[in-house]
């Protein structure tokens, strides 16, 4: 699965519970409704105060189950803050393949991942919908502030629960309860949007999208991504197309599916996604793949002086089947043309010719001609020798060291076949205490 964000806004991760402790959950319930029976005096509930205070006694309802313990918290941490609360219980559980430990206190459980607390999952509420219940006394007493004069602590309120909301969100993600995750993420993305708090939460919805694709409702992802595009959020390299086209497909309507691709290939030409989406279309739509490079022309006339285009017309025609190697190359040498220090077009063609040298030299060992043993040897030899051009080229332009390492380890490799030549092994040494970091 992607990183959710994937998207996702882990807005947990600092943040600290700021609650009562666990044993004041039966109070915070009785502070509810007495503030509920307020709002049913018809004098008392014509004041903005009652609904500010019964929007409070909401939030305070929702922080008292879950205790003193924050995201991020250490075991020693949580000793502190917790005051002596004890665990019910605990066991060792498997969330999304990681290893965790579950406390189970009595009305929450926290669970942990690498000794820290990742996540708190209400289990028994103090009162049922703290959070959507608390929205709309705020909302009430929004509508009661004529004069605005308390709109500032509103919208710190509304903020409050917009980031409890996303919080949960994530928490349901983790756990793989990806429903109840996306009805989360719509509700943070609807209470940002409230005034007077009103912002814009594009990452929630993407969010509410994505988990909604999860866990298999594609029309409810649908409503989602298409608001990502509503609001001119395209997620991660135009993954939003991505996702749109492959529902359009899911659903059957194959125009509307490449129509998504094409549109989000213009903005994102280098959105893996999109291009893988649209190499499967053309080439098994029967259809002519000549319309990728149509599209990749656009983008040229559009951006004359944009190497990665060519890198990304490289990587196409390599992927194409049978690849289109020559064509590849070419591109992959325009892109030296436009820009001597864009180093990915060497790169592109560095890793081609190295893949292809291993490809060949696995192939003759299991080949007992020993003919064509000789005549594959002869070929792995040339193109490994011919990477090494190209991938020097990329070392010298390339002002990231990172990269510079992992082409240096590239080139290590190579000239090692070819080291009983001194020019070899001389490179051979270079390259070694570069990837050691002698």
């Amino acid at each position: 699965m992607k990183k959710i964000v994937l998207a996702l806004a882990l807005l947990a991760s600092v943040q600290i519970a700021n609650a009562q402790q666990l044993k004041d959950a039966e109070s915070a319930a009785k502070k509810v409704e007495a503030a509920k029976a307020a709002t049913l005096n018809e004098k008392k509930a014509a004041n903005m105060a009652t609904w500010l205070k019964l929007g409070q006694t909401y939030v305070e309802a929702y922080n008292a189950v879950q205790g003193n313990g924050y995201i991020g918290a250490s075991d020693a941490e949580l000793a502190i803050v917790m005051s002596g609360v004890k665990p019910l219980s605990s066991e060792e559980v498997t969330v999304m393949g990681q290893p965790m430990t579950v406390q189970h206190f009595e009305t929450a459980d926290y669970y942990f991942a690498g000794g820290k607390l990742a996540s708190i999952v209400t289990t028994k509420p103090a009162v049922e919908d703290a959070l959507g219940e608390a929205v709309k006394a705020y909302a009430k007493a929004f509508q009661l502030d004529v004069k605005g004069k308390k709109a500032k602590d509103i919208a710190e309120a509304l903020g409050g629960i917009h980031d409890k909301y996303s919080n949960d969100a994530v928490s349901a993600y983790q756990l793989q309860d990806y429903v109840k995750s996306s009805k989360l993420f719509e509700a943070a993305a609807s209470v940002s949007e409230m005034a007077p708090y009103s912002q814009l939460d594009t990452n929630a919805f993407y969010n509410a999208g994505l988990t909604s694709w999860i866990s298999g409702d594609v029309d409810r992802a649908e409503v989602f991504f298409k608001k990502c595009l509503e609001h001119k959020y395209y997620g991660d390299d135009g993954d939003v197309y991505a996702r749109l086209s492959a529902i359009a497909e899911k659903k059957g309507d194959k125009d509307l599916s490449i129509k998504y691709l094409e549109d989000g290939f213009m903005s994102y030409p280098k959105s893996q996604s999109i291009l893988i989406g649209l190499i499967n279309y053309y080439t098994t739509s029967g259809g002519s793949t000549d319309r990728i490079f149509e599209l990749l022309d656009v983008a040229k006339a559009n951006e004359p002086g944009n190497a990665s285009l060519w890198y990304v017309e490289g990587n196409i025609r390599l992927k194409m089947d049978p690849p289109q190697v020559d064509k590849a190359f070419e591109a992959y040498d325009k892109c030296g043309e436009i820009d001597p220090n864009y180093e990915y077009g060497y790169i592109g063609k560095g890793v081609y010719l190295y893949n292809h040298a291993v490809e060949v030299q696995e192939k003759a060992s299991f080949e007992m001609d020993d003919a064509k043993y000789n005549a594959l040897v002869e070929e792995y030899d040339k193109s490994l020798k011919a990477a090494i051009e190209p991938f020097e080229k990329a070392f010298n332009v390339t002002k990231d060291t990172e990269i510079q390492t992992t082409i240096a380890e590239y080139i290590k490799n190579a000239c090692f076949r070819f080291r009983e030549d001194p020019e070899y092994q001389a490179r051979y040494e270079k390259y070694d205490a570069i990837v050691s970091g002698k």
